[in-house]
């Protein structure tokens, strides 16, 4: 079953075959089959910039593995340690750099500096122009979360429960932070952000900590999902995927557990619904946007969590977090994918493909247009085509007419 590849057992063993007869199988199978995709009137043109090759795919690894930019390049990295820099406009290759490592997540960028961490746990800091090496540190944990780089730190969640900052000039530790570990995770890391100057992480025990930058002093806890039930299955409440802030508000979503609204000043919690989703949450100034556990695309309004729509299309199609771009929200599927829906109704507006790849990752917004990267290694740029404005004319023909 596709559900399993999220699942992590920590601490105790399973077999696939006794994990099948929990979550059903035999023949109820058929009806777990991915929703087809249906034909609509497409009333948006999504226009395919350009696209290039980043390295290998993922297989399926459910690795963190995304585009980031910073105004002058687009980077994306591939599982076999091959690290790309492109042309945000064109597509043009900048520079390439292969690590003898099998990397998992990144690259996170900033400050001229960009950050990939590998399966084994290791921390490279390459140069932004011209991928030359700075440093690497071993941090001994798998991350499959994007490294943050802001005010000479590094932040870096990794699946054992611990957050760490690192100093962006050698890679020495600054400060760790941990939450302990239930008996049976999701197999993900909620993706942190900062805000100001306050680190916000999610982890497997359903708790959202707050933390300083520079000294990873916790600010606030807030209990999000409280485990219930006598299984380790039935009390599940991990925090993964993306956490999303607006202003000084902070959105988060727990699996068997509920979607809140949060201030960042206090972790005072300022609504909450009861909705189960291992995605993560997309949000933009109107609505936020997540996904229920079988993948239906749910709008909420952003000042009180009441659902404005809820779209069916990419049920069990293993959809990506919401990403808002433009008027629209994108997520990518298990085909590789991407479908727009209306921000405001979720009306499916328009759909393109990546590749045959399936697409893991969230699409990213860069520079106004939507980066897309697929587990074949393939990476995209996509643009909203604005309608042709009519020439205006400078005066009066010879007829005086205009």
């Amino acid at each position: 079953m596709k559900f399993l590849g999220h699942l992590l057992l920590a601490g105790i063993a399973a077999t696939a075959l006794s994990a099948c007869s929990i979550f059903g199988g035999g023949d109820d199978e058929e009806k777990l089959e991915p929703t087809e995709l249906l034909d609509f009137k497409q009333t948006l043109e999504i226009r395919k910039i350009w696209s290039g090759k980043v390295g290998d795919g993922s297989k399926f690894l459910r690795l963190s593995l995304q585009p980031s930019g910073d105004g002058i390049r687009i980077y994306a990295a591939s599982i076999d340690g091959i690290v790309t820099a492109f042309n945000p406009q064109t597509g043009q290759r900048i520079w390439r750099v292969k690590l003898e490592q099998t990397l998992s997540a990144g690259p996170g960028v900033g400050e001229d500096r960009l950050i990939v961490v590998s399966l084994q746990g290791e921390v490279f800091c390459l140069n932004a122009a011209d991928g030359t090496e700075l440093w690497r540190s071993n941090i001994e944990g798998e991350s499959i979360a994007p490294p943050l780089v802001k005010n000479g730190v590094v932040v870096i969640a990794t699946i054992d429960g611990k957050l760490r900052g690192l100093t962006l000039f050698d890679g020495t530790q600054k400060w760790l932070l941990e939450q302990p570990l239930p008996p049976l995770t999701l197999r993900g890391t909620a993706v942190p952000i900062i805000v100001g100057t306050t680190v916000i992480a999610g982890f497997d025990n359903g708790r959202l900590l707050a933390a300083g930058l520079d000294d990873g002093v916790v600010e606030w806890e807030s209990v999000l999902s409280r485990p219930t039930g006598r299984s380790d299955l039935e009390r599940l409440v991990d925090i993964d995927g993306a956490i999303a802030a607006v202003g000084q508000d902070v959105y988060a979503v727990g699996y068997q557990g509920q979607l809140a609204a949060i201030a960042v000043e206090s972790g005072q919690i300022l609504w909450a619904r009861e909705i189960s989703s291992h995605a993560g949450i997309g949000a933009d100034w109107e609505n936020i946007y997540t996904l229920s556990d079988d993948g239906e695309v749910i709008g909420l309004r952003r000042r009180d969590g009441n659902e404005v729509w809820r779209q069916t299309a990419l049920v069990r199609r293993e959809p990506t977090a919401p990403v808002p771009f433009n008027t629209t929200v994108a997520v990518g599927d298990f085909e590789g994918y991407v479908h727009f829906f209306d921000n405001g109704d979720g009306t499916p507006v328009a759909r393109v493909r990546v590749g045959k790849g399936m697409i893991s990752g969230s699409p990213v917004v860069i520079g106004g247009n939507l980066i897309v990267q697929n587990e074949s290694g393939t990476i995209a740029a996509f643009t909203v085509k604005q309608p042709e404005r009519p020439l205006k004319s400078d005066g009066p023909d010879e007829n005086g007419e205009t």
